[in-house]
């Protein structure tokens, strides 16, 4: 699932429309966390995945 919303997010980035990639990743964020939180994935691998999103949308913005 995660991977999937991941998926969602960066082919958001690669079509080059920021507006897309920022709701795409507004809506993985929540899932990405609760995957952390219940154990199937760790914290700072979330926290990786979201900054590394989030980089990517603030480079394209740019």
């Amino acid at each position: 699932m995660v991977r999937t919303y991941i998926k969602k997010v960066d082919a958001a980035i690669e079509s080059g429309d920021s507006a897309a990639a920022l709701e795409a990743l507004n809506v993985a964020i929540p899932v990405i966390d609760k995957m952390a939180q219940k154990g199937i994935m760790h914290r700072n691998k979330a926290a990786r995945h979201k900054s590394r999103l989030n980089a990517k949308i603030q480079s394209l913005a740019s």
